[in-house]
């Protein structure tokens, strides 16, 4: 067998960093030795990363929620192997793959509602949200697309011109005309927004991954009907949040509401293989390919293939036959109980909310003056500062991996792989409990580090200058 790759692997380890800076994103090498997340990481299981000296981690960022079964899982790693082995013609494109076919039935059999009949495959969540936009504007021969504020919806061009995060717009406009955007959570603002009858579609996720934003009970139920009353598309992202993320197949029936489209990602392969897909009704399908001379009207050379498409197929599997939605749901149910415990015994925490293994922990101002003046000097540098201070001793100190929920927000989110079991959550809430006890110690180490990257922080602009 050659072991090209293997060997490739083993005789430049080490060299990511020097590599990336050489030939590509300098500044993400930057960040992260600044950060101290400049680690060898040489092997990956379930929620665990290893690093070259044996030590693990455990990642509740899950490569930004694509690893929901975790990594490398066997299953989804032995279909990829059995799809590599078996020689399959793929991409032949004058024709109609049996995976996809198949991995398009298993999906419509998950739909939370008996409408969506049709899908149409992509290679990531952007893609399906362009997809959206085009399907969209066919079927109702109208314009103007809804998103709401503080929204994620990817970084292409359609996309982000849905995208309600000022940060990732910034030098990139003008953007896809006729969008225009509206508070989450305000069915008002959105009955105006619609009352022009000019709206193709509402684009909106379930729950918001910039800071974990939960909608009220009956937000996307009443929305959905706001949308029926003026014809418009009611188009529900879930590209983080389906495939089980907060305890439901799909986080939209939580709330009982039922879309027009639907949009997965992310987890869909198992992390290994890039893959999206839109689930839809068949009018709005058909409005698109209505004719044997439109058949290719729209399309995406790779997203049909046969890795991805097993990986997908793998990945229902292990889904249902592990129960990991139900084991979802509960671990989250639990994280969330014992993470809420922290609000009353550490100032800083004011909130903990979320859904299954989707949850944000939010942070405030404290009441004691001490640590108030320690959290204003913070906040004079950046926003989000405080949010960072905790993670780096999370991450150096604990060897667990989480993120920043959103920019300017005080929010970090956990996004576990489904498979944490009761070490993991205990892990989880210990380590949070002493780095968030420690923030309560001014002067202290954990200041320190608040210091250094206050000063980081007030150093940018004189940075991007030069």
């Amino acid at each position: 067998m050659d072991t090209f790759i293997r060997d490739l692997l083993a005789r430049r380890t080490g060299e990511q960093f020097s590599l990336h800076e050489s030939h590509m994103n300098r500044q993400m090498v930057r960040v992260l030795r600044t950060i101290g997340y400049d680690r060898n990481y040489v092997r990956a299981t379930g929620p665990y990363l290893y690093d070259e000296a044996g030590d693990e981690y455990l990642d509740l960022l899950s490569g930004f929620g694509v690893f929901a079964l975790g990594r490398n899982h066997p299953v989804v790693n032995s279909a990829l192997k059995e799809v590599l082995d078996a020689e399959l013609p793929n991409l032949v494109q004058l024709d109609v793959s049996l995976l996809s076919g198949l991995l398009g039935e298993a999906l419509i059999d998950t739909a939370p509602s008996d409408g969506l009949d049709r899908v149409f495959f992509a290679n990531s969540g952007a893609e399906t949200v362009e997809a959206a936009i085009k399907f969209a504007r066919s079927a109702t021969r109208r314009e103007t697309i809804v998103s709401c504020d503080h929204a994620f919806h990817g970084l292409t061009y359609g996309a982000l011109s849905l995208n309600g995060e000022k940060v990732f717009r910034e030098g990139f406009g003008p953007f896809l005309g006729a969008c225009r955007s509206v508070p989450f959570n305000d069915l008002d603002a959105l009955e105006a927004a619609l009352s022009k009858r000019d709206v193709a579609a509402f684009v909106v996720e379930p729950i918001q991954g910039k800071g974990v934003n939960l909608p009220d009970p009956n937000y996307h139920a009443d929305a959905a009907r706001l949308c029926q009353k003026y014809g418009t598309l009611f188009v529900v992202d879930e590209v983080q949040t389906g495939l089980g993320r907060t305890g439901k197949m799909w986080a939209i029936e939580h709330y009982g509401a039922e879309p027009d489209m639907l949009l997965t990602a992310k987890a869909l392969s198992g992390g290994q293989v890039p893959v999206g897909a839109v689930l839809m009704r068949s009018k709005v399908f058909e409005a698109v390919f209505d004719r044997m001379d439109r058949a290719v009207v729209h399309g995406s050379t790779f997203a049909k293939n046969n890795l991805a498409m097993a990986a997908g197929l793998a990945t229902l599997k292990v889904l249902k036959e592990d129960r990991l939605v139900e084991h979802a749901a509960a671990m989250g149910d639990r994280l969330i109980a014992d993470l809420s415990a922290f609000i009353g015994k550490h100032e800083f925490v004011h909130a903990v909310r979320g859904k299954g293994l989707m949850i944000g922990i939010e942070f405030g101002k404290p009441k004691s003056f001490r640590l108030r003046t320690a959290w204003g000097l913070l906040e004079q540098a950046n926003v989000s500062l405080f949010s960072q201070m905790i993670l780096i001793p999370l991450f150096t100190d604990h060897r667990v991996l989480a993120q920043v929920a959103s920019h300017g927000q005080h929010v970090i989110k956990l996004l576990p792989p489904l498979v944490i079991g009761e070490r993991d959550a205990e892990w989880i809430v210990g380590a949070f409990d002493k780095t968030i006890g420690d923030c309560h110690k001014v002067p202290g180490a954990i200041w320190d580090l608040g210091r250094r990257l206050a000063g980081h922080a007030m150093a940018r602009p004189k940075a991007a200058a030069e």
